[in-house]
């Protein structure tokens, strides 16, 4: 077991690197934490995104991690660059003894993953992966359900995302859509509801995937996949950025023997139904639970990042870290390989296995 060292009495020092779209969630939840989080610094290789942050949160710059990490006092990097980059940017914070909490997902290739969490583990530092969508009130409440055993045994689990990315969207930089630094919809724009399938259902045993391309993009802007958990419970998972005109429907339905719910909205942000066989006292909460998002992204960022601080502080285990991280991508990579190879492909993956 690591002795993970410990960050007391003073501020916890960070840098996000990576200016981007998602990199606002990221500041804000900083903001949001400013007693226990002091951003330090910046870094990004587009010159004027660089220098708008520069401004706006009035610290140092770089358009060198490196540069930057020997330059300054950190502990913690929050990396927001493409995904593809998550494993280099990891093993660059690692060499330095900085903790890294990435973005989803946490790499795009397996053996990727393998290395950042083998990276940070000889380091000795700390890697969290961000699964904001866990902190949703909604989703909490399933969790709890799920532990309490409210379901019995559950018999089907099935999550639709049907959201829209245009290929202006696509167009906006070149490595998006791209299976090297982006992924498709799987990889990106539905990993966290892939994330909700092992945390909710348990362990996968087997996963059988079909997908497609229709927009000007390497990776797939539509799939299906059908699923096995090893308690026995049967699932699928629809997906496709194609839907006309806008966003409609991030949901999630577990049918058990003695309990149903369904969670729908734009991001699993609307109870639907909520019917078990007992009652508990947290019941009352679930009308209450449900909340209005224009964001997909939802609004767990600060409350993930209230768990990073608790375990930097030695407080609290972390909620979702480098192994939550790559079990998602093991479900997603299986699926790839399933596609591609035309069978059923079965989990766990070994080290050779991936793409």
């Amino acid at each position: 077991m690591i002795d993970y060292p410990l960050i007391l009495g003073r501020k916890v020092r960070i840098a996000i690197v990576g200016c981007g779209r998602i990199s606002k969630n990221h500041f804000n939840s900083i903001f949001t934490h400013k007693d226990d989080l002091e951003l330090v610094a910046i870094c990004d290789n587009d010159s004027d995104a660089l220098l708008k942050h520069e401004i706006e949160f009035k610290v140092n710059g770089y358009s060198d991690l490196n540069k930057m990490l020997e330059s300054e006092k950190i502990d913690l990097v929050s990396i927001c660059t493409p995904s593809g980059l998550h494993a280099l940017h990891t093993e660059i914070c690692a060499k330095f003894f900085v903790n890294v909490l990435t973005e989803k997902p946490i790499a795009t290739k397996w053996k990727d993953g393998l290395r950042m969490f083998q990276a940070c583990d000889l380091a000795g530092v700390r890697l969290f992966v961000v699964k904001q969508n866990r902190k949703n009130a909604t989703l909490q409440l399933l969790k709890r359900a799920i532990n309490d055993n409210r379901f019995g045994q559950i018999n089907m689990i099935h999550i639709n995302v049907f959201w829209t990315r245009p290929q202006s969207y696509y167009d906006q930089a070149s490595w998006r859509g791209t299976f090297d630094l982006d992924g498709g919809a799987y990889m990106n724009q539905a990993s966290h509801y892939v994330d909700l399938l092992h945390w909710l259902g348990g362990p996968i045993s087997e996963v059988h995937a079909m997908m497609s391309t229709s927009l000007d993009i390497e990776a797939e802007d539509t799939g299906i996949l059908n699923l096995r958990w090893k308690n026995g419970a049967l699932g699928s998972m629809c997906v496709t950025m194609l839907t006309y005109p806008k966003n409609l429907e991030g949901s999630l339905t577990i049918l058990g023997e003695k309990g149903s719910v369904r969670i729908g909205g734009v991001a699993v942000n609307e109870i639907k139904h909520w019917e078990f066989e007992d009652d508990k006292d947290y019941d009352k909460h679930v009308v209450n639970s449900s909340y209005e998002t224009t964001s997909v992204y939802g609004l767990g960022h600060p409350l993930y990042y209230k768990n990073v601080i608790e375990v930097l502080r030695g407080n609290a285990e972390p909620e979702a870290d480098g192994k939550e991280g790559l079990k998602t991508l093991e479900i997603i990579i299986a699926a790839y390989k399933s596609n591609i190879e035309k069978k059923v492909v079965s989990i766990p993956l070994s080290r050779e296995d991936g793409l």
